[in-house]
């Protein structure tokens, strides 16, 4: 039988250089930490531990999901502009498959003869959408690192606009995903009928399976989507240009004329300007998902800014030429949609030019296909925005940390569940979840054009004057967009929207308020010497895990130098885009106490910890004792907030011989502490 300890890392001391820090290496193979440049060392794939249970769910993660991925990758997951466009775009592109079905859903409410008016609705959306573009086009260059409504207005206007742009994305999102996943799952419908029963368990099941490939990474995702959203731009647009060639060699060539209606449903009002204004707001969810383009400018390969700049012009132009060609045809046809049909427009449509052969089954198929994926729009937003939320203190901190597959995980699986239980909630209705839908989006655009006025004025770059005039001009139009669909869309449901923004904003609020206070207490001035110094009587070397230099480390540190006259300290960077500052201040302000680095490119934290644990092991005395802080908390909101990166190290060390595990209980503002008994793990 093999020796099981051949292939356990063999961790043993590098070079020490000057001063009290010292940095770990394995030796291969299959080491855990191993030496990249001179004085510095990483953990590798090996470091963690898949012995049990976690042993085996690791390996089912793997299976799923794929292995873990290195930092090193997070350059090669930037995208180009023809993969961007299918990414960043598909849900701009799908809503060609529902906005003009809103349209008419609103007009025939005053007979089928108000079809007339959907052409007119349909180009001064499309006028519109031109506005956004060229407004947002400016923010790209503005802000090239990303970020969007949120990052615009948090900047430019203030805390509390920033949180109501972030709440209004977050919503956004959401409804973005229950929006495409009914609407792809009524276009199966439409072909299969027999299916309509499982309408919700398909939705939810579309839902767990975009998630799946997600939670993959932004190449495997990237890649899967891109043929069926340039399958949708083609098959849509043969369609239309089918259409019109059927019209121009008919008898009657005219397109623009009206068609005989497929049906005559009972008026129930008359064509008043509310319904136009109706039927409008209706028709603006073609705009949704026209930011995503500048929320993930990060997203694309360099130039970045530039790059999102041209792919958000031929989103527009694509976007701009489907809707206005389906509601052209739909018009001319005479295409009449109300509640409780079955038949989408676009199956109409397609059965009108085709008939029910193979070319409509791959229109519906490809319809399907692009609704389906453009969720993935949302997932893409949501877990960013998430990202920079965490990063700024408005979010839990664990929706900042990358998963193994470089992707937010946490960001991912929230956007999820929230979908979820929109979609049961509602049924998986287009024509229930829609009058939520836009009303956010349009108050991000709104936030996110004033924000940049302010910015304009205040920094007077080079044509600041044209830019202001376009950011203007886009302002004062969402404004009266958002004002439209706010009144003619809160008794049908938008109420809930105008409901959840300002609880989400204020939830945002109060978390950003707690790290903020929270920082306040266990701040230590950069230029402090801490003259700590371990003198306690025990010969146990205790360990330290510090994550940041800040009181709750320095008690910590404190007590274990009481505790024993061996005392290391041990920090593990997780973050290539974020670099710790612990190690340029430990020798100033902590001279006495060695500390220990690990780089860990993929993502573990509590594994390099644990291979160190076994190094100490191997020496005299035998026995280690881990010491870590633990912050009280006063609510219990407030538990998610802090403590989560130990609960892996505790996990690993339950159950090893000869290590103590010690939780040193701080709580933040008060100068005494309390401390449990030492538990054996």
């Amino acid at each position: 039988m093999a020796d099981p300890s051949a292939s356990r890392p063999a961790v043993e001391p590098a070079s020490r250089g000057p001063g009290r820090i010292t940095r770990y290496r394995v030796e291969l193979p299959r080491a855990g930490i191993v030496p990249t440049t001179a004085g510095h060392f990483e953990a590798t794939e090996f470091a963690e531990q898949r012995t049990g249970w976690r042993g085996r769910w690791l390996a089912l993660r793997d299976l799923l999901l794929g292995t873990s991925v290195s930092n090193r990758r997070l350059g090669e997951a930037r995208l180009s502009k023809k993969i961007a466009l299918a990414v960043f775009s598909s849900d701009a592109l799908s809503s060609t498959a529902y906005a003009t079905q809103e349209i008419l859903l609103i007009l025939v409410l005053a007979g089928s003869g108000a079809i007339t008016h959907s052409l007119p609705i349909a180009m001064v959306i499309a006028l519109l959408l031109g506005i956004v573009v060229l407004s947002y086009r400016q923010i790209i260059r503005a802000y090239p690192r990303g970020g969007g409504a949120y990052t615009v207005a948090h900047e430019n206007l203030g805390v509390a606009p920033g949180l109501v742009a972030a709440a209004a994305l977050l919503v956004d999102y959401v409804l973005t995903v229950s929006v495409s996943i009914a609407a792809c799952v009524e276009a199966i419908v439409s072909a299969f009928p027999e299916v309509h029963g499982w309408a919700v368990p398909l939705a939810v099941s579309l839902v767990g399976l975009i998630a799946l490939g997600n939670l993959r990474g932004i190449r495997e995702s990237a890649t899967a989507f891109a043929i069926p959203a340039y399958g949708f731009v083609f098959v849509l647009g043969g369609t239309l240009i089918a259409g019109m060639l059927k019209v121009f060699l008919s008898d009657d060539a005219n397109l623009l004329a009206v068609g005989e209606p497929s049906k005559s449903p009972e008026p129930q009002q008359a064509v008043t300007l509310f319904l136009i204004l109706r039927a409008f707001s209706q028709g603006c969810t073609a705009l949704t998902g026209v930011e995503a383009i500048s929320n993930g400018v990060g997203a694309f390969k360099p130039p970045e800014a530039k790059n999102a700049a041209t792919t958000m012009t031929a989103m527009a132009l694509l976007l701009g030429a489907l809707f206005l060609g389906v509601t052209l045809l739909a018009r001319h046809f005479g295409i009449v949609y109300e509640h409780g049909d079955t038949q989408t427009v676009t199956s109409q449509i397609g059965e009108e030019i085709f008939g029910r052969n193979l070319f409509y089954y791959t229109l519906q198929f490809f319809t399907a296909a692009i609704l389906f994926l453009a969720a993935n729009t949302a997932f893409n937003g949501f877990p960013l925005l998430g990202a920079i939320l965490a990063r700024d203190g408005y979010l839990p901190r664990i929706f900042y940390q990358r998963g193994s597959r470089l992707v937010f995980s946490w960001g991912i699986m929230a956007l999820t569940g929230f979908s979820v239980l929109l979609l049961v909630a509602f049924g998986a209705s287009t024509t229930r979840i829609i009058p939520l839908y836009a009303l956010g989006v349009f108050l991000g655009f709104t936030l996110a054009q004033a924000s940049m006025l302010r910015r304009w004025k205040r920094t007077k770059e080079q044509g600041w004057k044209r830019s202001m005039a376009i950011n203007t001009f886009g302002a004062v139009a969402t404004a009266v967009v958002f004002f439209i669909i706010l009144v003619t869309k809160f008794a049908a449901g938008g109420w809930m929207v105008v409901v959840a923004l300002p609880i989400i904003a204020t939830w945002l609020w109060r978390i950003g308020g707690y790290y903020h206070s929270l920082g306040r207490a266990l701040r230590v001035p950069p230029e402090a010497v801490l003259d700590i110094v371990p003198w306690g009587p025990s010969p146990v070397p205790i360990l330290v895990p510090v994550e940041d230099i800040n009181l709750a480390t320095v008690m910590t540190l404190g007590a274990a130098c009481e505790r024993s006259r061996n005392v290391t300290a041990v920090h593990v960077i997780i973050d290539p885009e974020d670099r710790s500052s612990v190690e340029e201040q430990w020798q100033r302000q902590f001279p006495n106490i060695p500390l220990v680095i690990i780089d860990s490119p993929f993502r573990t934290v509590a594994d390099p910890i644990a291979l160190y644990v076994n190094d100490l092991l191997r020496e005299p005395p035998h026995e280690v004792t881990v010491m870590f802080p633990v912050l009280e908390v006063a609510h219990w909101w407030q538990r998610p907030l802090v403590n989560q990166s130990l609960k892996g190290l505790i996990t690993l060390m339950r159950g090893r011989r000869h290590v103590n595990v010690v939780p040193y209980e701080f709580q933040p503002g008060h100068t005494g502490r309390r401390q449990r008994s030492p538990f054996r793990a």
